[in-house]
């Protein structure tokens, strides 16, 4: 984890900062909190002030991991980018149509969870909603999440208890160094997230 979190500081420039981690327990591996009901184990802030505890510098990040190597390697939103949230499903979706229009792509994760992360520059995430209205859709009708300031996300390859590990769906690289803006996405992912509610709407019905 160690190694990860210093490639992301010192290659990327992203702020990094050390989570919770996986502790062995009698039949199963349990979060380093100590909450046996803890809804993200392993890959949650370990402590209350983990804003002012992040860092975007190699040998801050080579400090914090020194004191607990196994700690979960979270990022703060909303500095050196945001995010846009939305389901496995949709975000599948929304790939390929980006790919066909030949629009910029940032660096795309995958939880556990099934939920993408889709990389865009710092405030973008409060921009979204009213491009989103603007669009035509209510951004209370989509799963569209965004994840700026005041949020954080866990980055590869932090492990969320027995569900798996977060996943690139795609890599930081060289290519994509430098992030699209909200502008530039957001129609494909809200058409996507449309997409997606309408089909699990109706599947229900049936």
């Amino acid at each position: 984890m160690l190694d990860h979190a210093v490639r992301y500081a010192e290659e990327r420039h992203w702020d990094v900062f050390p989570g919770t981690w996986l502790e062995a327990a009698e039949t199963t591996e349990q979060c380093s909190c100590g909450d046996s009901d803890c809804t993200a184990p392993g890959a949650h802030p370990s402590r209350s002030d983990w804003a002012n505890q992040a860092t975007g510098s190699a040998s801050g990040a080579r400090r914090l991991w020194g004191k607990q190597p196994r700690a979960s390697v979270l990022m703060p939103t909303g500095r050196t980018f945001d995010v846009l949230e939305l389901p496995e499903s949709a975000g599948f979706l929304a790939l390929a149509r980006l790919e066909r229009m030949d629009l910029p792509l940032g660096p795309v994760t995958l939880t556990p969870d099934r939920r993408m992360s889709f990389f865009v520059l710092p405030g973008g995430a409060a921009k979204a909603p009213a491009l989103v209205r603007d669009l035509g859709w209510a951004p209370s009708s989509l799963d569209l999440v965004p994840r700026g300031q005041g949020h954080y996300i866990a980055a590869p390859p932090t492990r969320v208890g027995a569900r798996g590990a977060v996943q690139w769906v795609r890599r930081p690289t060289a290519e994509n160094r430098w992030l699209p803006d909200v502008d530039e996405l957001i129609s494909p992912l809200a058409y996507a997230c449309g997409r997606d509610a309408a089909a699990t709407r109706a599947a229900r019905r049936a």
